[in-house]
């Protein structure tokens, strides 16, 4: 896991059903609810957050065919979103508060702390870097946080791995057999949905290659190579299995690749590669229940911080107790239709559960519709 920078916590206000929103978080995270709980939602805000170190809101928003009015929540009066990402770096406390505006599509306040200190404000039209003598107005155009413009020779180097770390967490929150199959030659990362799956495998190393057969191996022992060919002349990219049946050897196109080994493929893909955290919606979709062991085995060992949405209790039957008791996370509508967020066996009576059963069979034998007024009760005495 990256060593240095790590997610505690996110308060956001105003982003669709996220209204006085809270979350925590440990490395490896499982967000559970009813549908239309609001995991999804979750899954994109922490995208959204990303987005801001790079800028291009607008690209974004394309990518995932919203447009900057669909961000707003409509149980509030509220016109900018307001959030906080509290991280952790070697114990010290960093906070990241700001205000984005969906008109201008940028954070017209935001403020970073580290270990207390402050590093970087943007108020009134100006911005300081304090560490650095650095106080001037604003006379440039940027989208996100006014970090996606500013260089890194203008930034002390704790705001250099700050950026990093948002730049590198990576959401798979939409994979579609469709855009998994998608050939077409492009950037050396994964696209929104999987896109350009076959691209980002070609750019692999081979130690990076020979991991990713090796992990896929366990859960399909007939496979015997990944291939991803560069076909210039198409402007296309050629992703081909390779398995062994007995002495038959049989290749396989993308095409025909069935949708679970290609989602495996995409995940354990993006596994090989340096990150900070990865996202993860309905990981158990599309995938055979005898390999979601597996899958999970290898998200809660990943060397990253993880965060994943499921439906399914099978899930938290792999779990050990302790990784469940930090990770797992019900998400609620609160009686004005606002999301809001819990850990799942903070619950008194999933605590009591937790005693004699495994997370899954406590999760399995929970009406979910139930426990929201019992999480609300819980929050407001926190309060």
């Amino acid at each position: 896991m990256n060593q240095s920078l790590s997610l505690v916590n996110i308060k956001a206000n105003n982003f669709k059903s996220l209204v006085d929103f809270s979350l925590p978080f440990s490395k490896f995270n499982c967000l559970v609810g009813l549908n239309g709980s609001g995991k999804s939602t979750v899954l994109q805000f922490i995208d959204f957050l990303s987005q801001q170190v790079s800028g291009n809101i607008d690209e974004w928003l394309d990518s995932r065919q919203w447009s900057a009015r669909d961000l707003n929540s409509t149980l509030s009066k509220q016109l900018n979103i307001s959030f906080t990402a509290e991280l952790s770096y070697q114990g010290k406390p960093v906070k990241w508060t700001a205000s984005f505006n969906r008109t201008e599509l940028n954070c017209t306040s935001e403020k970073i702390t580290w270990g207390g200190e402050t590093l970087l404000e943007v108020t009134s039209g100006r911005y300081s870097v304090p560490t650095k003598d650095i106080n001037d107005a604003i006379n440039f155009d940027y989208q996100g946080s006014i970090l996606s413009q500013l260089k890194e020779k203008q930034l002390p180097k704790e705001l250099v791995k700050f950026k990093t770390f948002f730049n590198e967490l990576n959401a798979l929150d939409m994979l579609s057999p469709d855009m998994l199959r998608d050939q077409h030659i492009s950037g050396k990362t994964l696209g929104a949905g999987g896109k350009m799956l076959s691209s980002f495998i070609s750019n692999m190393t081979k130690d990076e290659k020979a991991n990713l057969v090796s992990t896929l191996k366990e859960l399909y022992p007939s496979l015997l190579k990944v291939d991803a060919t560069v076909q210039k002349s198409a402007g296309t990219v050629r992703l081909e299995i390779e398995e062994q049946f007995g002495e038959k050897t049989i290749k396989t196109e993308a095409r025909h690749i069935n949708d679970g080994l290609l989602r495996f493929m995409a995940i354990f893909a993006q596994l090989t590669k340096k990150q900070s955290a990865l996202l993860l919606d309905e990981i158990e979709n599309g995938v055979n229940p005898e390999l979601i062991e597996k899958l999970v085995d290898s998200l809660v060992e990943a060397n990253t911080q993880v965060i994943v949405t499921s439906h399914s209790p099978m899930i938290l039957n792999y779990m050990e107790d302790d990784v469940a008791k930090k990770g797992v996370v019900y998400l609620y509508k609160n009686k004005v239709g606002a999301t809001q967020a819990i850990r799942l066996f903070d619950i008194p009576s999933m605590q009591r559960k937790l005693k004699f059963m495994g997370p899954g069979e406590a999760y399995e034998d929970t009406k979910l519709e139930n426990l929201a007024p019992e999480a609300a009760t819980i929050k407001l005495l926190n309060s």
